[in-house]
């Protein structure tokens, strides 16, 4: 103690305390910082996406955490089921009132004719639907979503029996970048859209306001967590890969032999640390991995019919804003349009490509988070294959061919609604769709009295004036 005393007292009182205070409050923050970007379970590395969907109202649950045990669950709140009720009685409301206002919409502000009038229509009412359509089919179904979770985690101990530990904190960071993203874009355009309108003495109402601003960040949110989900989907069939195409290497190095517990194979993947045991009976790891796909295919079947109705709506909806938009640029950078409005034409046609672009980017989201699943899963039969000329075993080629059937029977398919696949030939599909609506939108336009525009009062004083002539 005499020695401990003795070099506290030569420390240099002034500095000291900057010392003390400085590690002292540096310590909590990193821990805090970490601690947001780590997550050792499930329910852990999907808090932040199930925290704004209970506040947006589109769940009745959210994570919560045992104080005593730090497990994660899942917790029900009247107020959730009341959230999602007053959201949706509210969007009616908002919607109700920007129809009484002559249909307004932020596409009518731009310029006004008979298709852009029925432009807007559509696209109100197909706003209306589709934001309830989204709410109740989020809402309701609730314990799809709860039965997915506990198929995900099922699966995630029998992995652990294949010698995988899962590193949730990657899917955390994942779930933290896809909000952050679909928010951001949707705030920046938002943003961009009405400054654009103030900017030109435009004031619109406070309905179209909240409307506007809804219906994007309903949609974000919606991608958001089917990202998340096809994510998990995507990660376990890596495992499962990675787990047989270790295999198959402990094979051709002729390595596959008895060894003591101890002795164990470390392979750092992308998703995961996988520690195979090779004292296990290959039979055994393939048996356990025809289960863990098993599970995989019904938890993607699970999501599929939870996720369905919303992806048909905002598919639905995305490709009627595309198509409207893409005719509006077009008809003003071909010279057919003659309004008379505010904007420039260099706001006019931003406005509309922005939007076209916001919309574009809500498909790809869906489509390629759909296909990274599904090509996942389309490598695993040529694995097992793979394995199956390479064994000798009669007993490890049965399993293999028991696997092989699964395969053919079992596969990772999301549609919508059952009406399309969510693949990348939904691409193609929305091209030659899109293709085939603006044509026609334009030989209207050409073939119009008025080319469009205006009340389509003029056509009588044009009869009136063909009659004098010929009189």
């Amino acid at each position: 103690m005499d020695i401990e005393t003795a070099k506290v007292e030569t420390v240099d009182p002034a500095d000291s305390p900057d010392i003390e205070v400085g590690s002292g409050l540096c310590q909590p923050l990193r821990r805090r910082f970490r601690r947001l970007f780590t997550a050792k379970q499930l329910y852990e590395c999907l808090r932040p996406v199930f925290h704004v969907t209970y506040v947006h109202g589109l769940t009745s649950f959210y994570i919560s955490c045992d104080s005593k045990t730090g497990r994660r669950t899942i917790k029900k709140t009247i107020f959730g089921y009341l959230n999602g009720v007053m959201h949706i009685a509210l969007f009616v409301f908002a919607y109700s009132l920007t129809i009484y206002n002559n249909c307004e919409s932020v596409a009518s502000y731009f310029f006004r004719s008979r298709i852009t009038y029925f432009g807007d229509m559509m696209q109100i009412v197909s706003g209306l639907i589709g934001v309830t359509v989204i709410y109740l089919t989020a809402f309701v179904p609730n314990h799809r979503l709860e039965r997915c979770l506990q198929k995900f985690h099922t699966m995630d101990l029998q992995l652990q029996t294949v010698g995988v530990k899962i590193m949730y904190s990657k899917v955390l960071r994942f779930s933290y970048m896809v909000l952050v993203s679909m928010f951001l874009v949707n705030i920046l355009f938002t943003c961009g859209t009405f400054s654009v309108l103030y900017s030109s003495l435009v004031a619109p109402t406070l309905a179209l306001h909240f409307t506007f601003l809804i219906q994007h960040t309903v949609i974000a949110i919606a991608i958001a967590l089917f990202s998340c989900f096809t994510y998990l989907v995507e990660m376990r069939l890596v495992m499962v890969n990675k787990v047989l195409k270790n295999l198959a290497h402990q094979w051709d190095s002729r390595t596959l032999k008895a060894v003591t517990q101890k002795q164990r194979s470390l392979q750092c993947l992308d998703s995961f640390s996988m520690y195979t045991i090779v004292t296990k009976d290959p039979a055994e790891i393939i048996q356990e991995s025809m289960e863990i796909h098993h599970l995989i295919c019904e938890a993607a079947a699970t999501a599929n019919k939870y996720f369905t109705y919303q992806l048909l709506t905002i598919i639905s909806i995305a490709f009627l804003i595309i198509v409207f938009d893409a005719y509006y640029v077009l008809e003003t950078l071909l010279g057919k349009s003659k309004r008379e409005s505010k904007f420039k034409t260099v706001e006019f046609v931003t406005f509309f490509s922005c939007q076209m672009i916001l919309y574009l980017i809500a498909i790809i989201s869906i489509v390629e988070g759909s296909n990274r699943a599904i090509k996942k899963s389309e490598k695993t039969g040529g694995i097992v294959h793979s394995l199956l000329n390479k064994t000798k075993s009669a007993e490890v080629k049965e399993k293999l061919q028991q696997f092989s059937m699964q395969l053919m029977h079992l596969k990772i398919n999301f549609t919508a609604a059952g009406l399309f696949n969510i693949d990348r030939t939904l691409y193609f599909t929305i091209s030659g769709a899109l293709t085939t609506y603006l044509i026609i939108l334009l030989q209207f336009t050409s073939n119009s009295p008025n080319n469009g525009y205006g009340n389509g009062g003029s056509c009588c004083e044009t009869y009136s004036n063909m009659t004098n002539r010929t009189l």
